[in-house]
C-alpha cells in the first residue's frame, strides 16, 4: 500500500512512469494529424495557419483545461477511468449508466483502431527508402506479436516505456524546434482568430474539424491511468509533453510553410522534418513510441472490462494476473477480441490515411460522456450551479461541434467505429437489462419464519446428510431475507440436511479497493451469515474469501467445524463444505413482453460465453452443485381448464 501511495506523490520517478504509461496515445498523434489536415488538397497559408491554431486550442481547452485540470479532481480513492467516475456519481439517478456503458463501449471501440493507425502510420515513414512497399504483412505482424506478449505480464516492457517516451518527445522537440527557430511567424497561428477564419470561409471546414479531434484523442487515458501515476505526476509531466507536441506540430508547420501551393501526396510532414541521415532512427523510435501506444491502450482495455465484470455491464469473462504488479491484469477474451478487431482494421483500410475516418467518432462520443459524468460529479461536490452550467455549455459546444465534424467522416470509416462500439454497447445494455429484469422475480421471504424448521431439520437423523457445511451464495441485501429459491432447494428439492448452512452475500462498493466482511450468526451454530464487502477492482474469489473467514472464526473458537460422524470426529477430521449455486433459466411459461424476451435470448447467448457462475466467483468445481431453476415460476394467463364429467355408462 505505501508503495502505491508513493507512486501518487511527485517523484521523477513517477513523472517518467507518466510519460511511459499515459501519453502513448496522444503523444503519437504528430505522426498522422497534419497529414489528416491537408489531406489531399493544396497547401495554403489559411491552412497551416487555421490548422495550427486549431490544435493549440483543442489541446489546451479539451486536455489541459477539461481532462488534466478539472476531471482529474473526480478521482476515486485514486483511481480514474469512466467507470470509476460512474461509481462515484451512480447513486445520483438511474440513467447515469446509460453515458456509461456508451463512453466505456466506444473506448473499447477505438482500442482496436489506435495499434493499427499508429502502428501503420510509423511504418509508412519506411517507404522514403522503399516508395512501393506494403506495409499491411509488417503492421499485421507488428500488432499480433504485441499481443501475444499481453499473458506474460507487461511489466518486463513497462520498465522501459518512460525512458522510450522522453526520447520520442525530446525527439520530437527538438526536430520541431530546428525549423521554428527557421522561421519564427509562425507562432502567430497560437491567435484563434486563425482558427475562426479556416473554420468559417473553409468549405472543408467539417473534415479539418475531424482531422483536428485527433490531436486529442489520448486525453481519456490521462484519465484512465490516474491509478497508476497520480494527479501531480500527471500534471506536471503534461506540460512537458504539451510542450514538446506544440514545437512538433509548428515544426510541421514550418515544413508546409516551405512547400506551399503543392499537394501533400504520399509525404508525411512528420518525417519531413528529419535530416536524411536520422530518418532510420527516427522511424525505429516512431514505431517503438506507437507500440507503447498501442500497449497503453490494450492494457487500458483490461482494466475497463473487469470494472465493467464487477458492475454487472459485461458476462462474467476469466481475468488473469500474470505479475505482482499493482493493476497488471490480462483478459484472455478481451485480448483475443482487440486482436481480431486489429487485424480486421488493417485489412478493410490497409493505409494510416483510410484510418483517420475512423479514428475519433469512438473517442468523440467518450469525451461526450464524460462531460456528463462530469457535470453530475461537480454537482454532487457543491460546485456553484453556474460553473457546471457553465462547464456543460462550453464542452458540449466543442464536443458536439467535433462529433458533427466526426460524422463527416462517417463514409470513410467512421460507420465502421459506431458499428463496433454498437455491437459492444449491445453487450453491456443485455447484461445489465437482462439483470434487472431478474431481479424483478426474485422472491424474497422472511428468513426468521424458517428458523425453527431449519434446527429441526439440521437434526433430523431421518434425513440423509447432504453436506457438513453447506454454502448458498444470496442476493439478498437484508439480513432478515432470504430468497424463496433457497428455502425451496433446502426445504423441498431434495430436503438438504447439513450441520451448519451459510449464506454468503458480495456487495460490490463504489471505492476501488475496499475489503471488508460482517459475520451475522442467525442460528447458533446452525445459520450464518457473511457479508463482503468488495471494491470494484477487487477480484472476486468467494472460495479463498470464505476460507479466510471461516479459518479466522474457527481461530478465535466462534465455529466448530469438526466433522459431526462419531468415526470422523473422534479423529478431530474438519467437515465438508458444500456449495450450491442455483443458475437461472427461463421457462417456456413466462409472462415476458416481446423486448424482455429478446433481452433474455441474448443474454442467455452471452452467457454461454461467459465464465460460468462457479470459475466466475472463484468456486471450486469439485465442491459446487448447480440447480437449475426456473427465472419465473408463472401460469399462463389462459391456462384456465373446465372439467367435463363422463356420462355414466348405461347398463345394458
Amino acid at each position: 500500500m505505501s508503495s502505491h501511495k508513493n507512486l501518487h506523490k511527485l517523484s521523477a520517478g513517477g513523472l517518467l512512469i507518466s510519460l511511459g504509461i499515459i501519453y502513448g496515445d496522444i503523444g503519437t498523434s504528430p505522426l498522422y494529424v497534419f497529414k489528416a489536415i491537408v489531406g489531399d488538397g493544396i497547401i495554403t497559408t489559411d491552412l497551416i495557419l487555421g490548422g495550427l491554431s486549431c490544435i493549440f486550442w483543442t489541446l489546451t481547452l479539451q486536455t489541459t483545461i477539461k481532462y488534466v485540470i478539472i476531471t482529474l479532481r473526480a478521482d476515486n480513492k485514486g483511481e480514474g477511468g469512466i467507470f470509476s467516475l460512474f461509481s462515484l456519481v451512480r447513486r445520483r439517478a438511474k440513467w447515469l449508466v446509460v453515458p456509461a456503458m456508451i463512453g466505456g463501449a466506444a473506448l473499447l471501440a477505438d482500442g482496436m483502431i489506435t495499434p493499427p493507425i499508429t502502428v501503420s502510420s510509423a511504418i509508412e515513414g519506411l517507404r522514403v527508402f522503399y516508395p512501393n512497399l506494403t506495409t499491411v504483412p509488417i503492421v499485421i505482424a507488428i500488432i499480433s506479436g504485441l499481443f501475444l506478449i499481453q499473458q506474460f505480464g507487461t511489466s518486463f516492457v513497462g520498465k522501459a516505456f518512460g525512458p522510450l517516451m522522453f526520447v520520442w518527445f525530446s525527439m520530437m522537440a527538438v526536430l520541431g524546434s530546428v525549423y521554428i527557430f527557421q522561421f519564427p511567424e509562425i507562432l502567430k497561428a497560437v491567435n484563434p482568430y486563425y482558427a475562426y477564419h479556416i473554420l468559417a470561409t473553409n468549405p472543408s471546414a467539417l473534415f479539418i474539424l475531424g482531422a483536428v479531434f485527433l490531436c486529442t484523442t489520448g486525453a481519456e487515458a490521462l484519465y484512465s491511468d490516474l491509478g497508476h501515476c497520480g494527479r501531480s505526476n500527471i500534471r506536471i509531466s503534461w506540460i512537458f509533453v504539451k510542450s514538446c507536441l506544440l514545437l512538433n506540430y509548428f515544426g510541421q508547420g514550418v515544413w508546409l510553410w516551405q512547400h506551399q501551393g503543392s499537394p501533400l501526396g504520399l509525404d508525411n510532414p512528420f518525417f519531413s522534418l528529419m535530416p536524411e541521415w536520422f530518418l532510420i532512427f527516427g522511424i525505429c523510435i516512431a514505431t517503438t513510441a506507437a507500440i507503447i501506444a498501442s500497449q497503453a491502450m490494450i492494457a487500458g482495455s483490461f482494466t475497463l472490462i473487469s470494472e465493467a465484470v464487477r458492475m454487472n455491464l459485461w458476462p462474467k469473462v476469466k481475468i488473469n494476473y500474470p505479475s505482482n504488479q499493482k493493476g497488471q491484469l490480462y483478459v484472455p477474451s478481451i485480448n483475443i477480441l482487440l486482436w481480431v478487431g486489429c487485424i480486421i482494421v488493417v485489412l478493410i483500410f490497409r493505409e494510416s490515411r483510410n484510418m483517420e475516418g475512423a479514428y475519433g467518432l469512438a473517442i468523440n462520443l467518450t469525451f461526450l460522456m464524460t462531460t456528463i459524468l462530469v457535470a453530475v460529479f461537480l454537482k454532487r461536490k457543491k460546485v456553484p450551479t453556474y460553473l457546471v452550467v457553465l462547464f456543460v455549455s462550453i464542452y458540449g459546444v466543442i464536443e458536439l461541434v467535433f462529433l458533427v465534424g466526426n460524422m463527416a467522416k462517417f463514409l470513410h470509416g467512421g460507420w465502421f467505429t459506431l458499428v463496433l462500439a454498437s455491437i459492444l454497447l449491445s453487450v453491456m445494455w443485455a447484461w445489465s437489462s437482462a439483470r434487472r429484469i431478474k431481479n424483478r422475480y426474485v422472491r424474497f421471504v422472511e428468513i426468521e419464519d424458517y428458523f425453527p424448521i431449519m434446527s429441526e431439520l439440521s437434526d433430523d437423523e431421518s434425513v440423509p446428510k447432504y453436506a457438513s457445511q453447506l454454502v448458498y451464495l444470496t442476493s439478498a441485501n437484508f439480513i432478515s431475507e432470504i430468497e424463496s429459491k433457497i428455502m425451496y432447494s433446502i426445504l423441498q428439492k431434495q430436503p438438504k440436511r447439513a450441520d451448519v448452512y451459510w449464506l454468503v452475500h458480495v456487495d460490490v462498493m463504489d471505492e476501488p479497493f475496499t475489503k471488508e466482511y460482517k459475520v451475522e450468526f442467525l442460528i447458533p451454530n446452525k445459520l450464518i451469515r457473511i457479508d463482503f464487502k468488495l471494491g470494484f477492482r477487487v477480484e472476486q474469489q468467494i472460495n479463498v474469501l470464505f476460507r479466510t473467514v471461516v479459518e479466522e472464526l474457527v481461530h478465535k473458537g466462534e465455529i466448530d467445524i469438526t466433522s459431526k460422524y462419531d468415526s470422523l470426529r473422534k479423529h478431530k477430521i474438519v467437515g465438508d463444505f458444500r456449495f450450491i449455486v442455483l443458475e437461472k433459466v427461463l421457462s417456456r411459461a413466462n409472462t415476458l413482453r416481446f423486448i424482455e424476451r429478446v433481452i433474455m435470448d441474448y443474454y442467455f447467448i452471452l452467457k454461454k460465453f461467459s465464465l460460468s457462475e462457479e470459475r466466475g466467483f472463484g468456486l471450486d468445481a469439485s465442491f459446487v452443485t448447480i440447480e437449475r431453476v426456473p427465472l419465473i415460476v408463472s401460469v399462463p394467463e389462459n391456462s384456465e381448464l373446465t372439467r367435463i364429467s363422463y356420462p355414466e355408462t348405461i347398463e345394458s
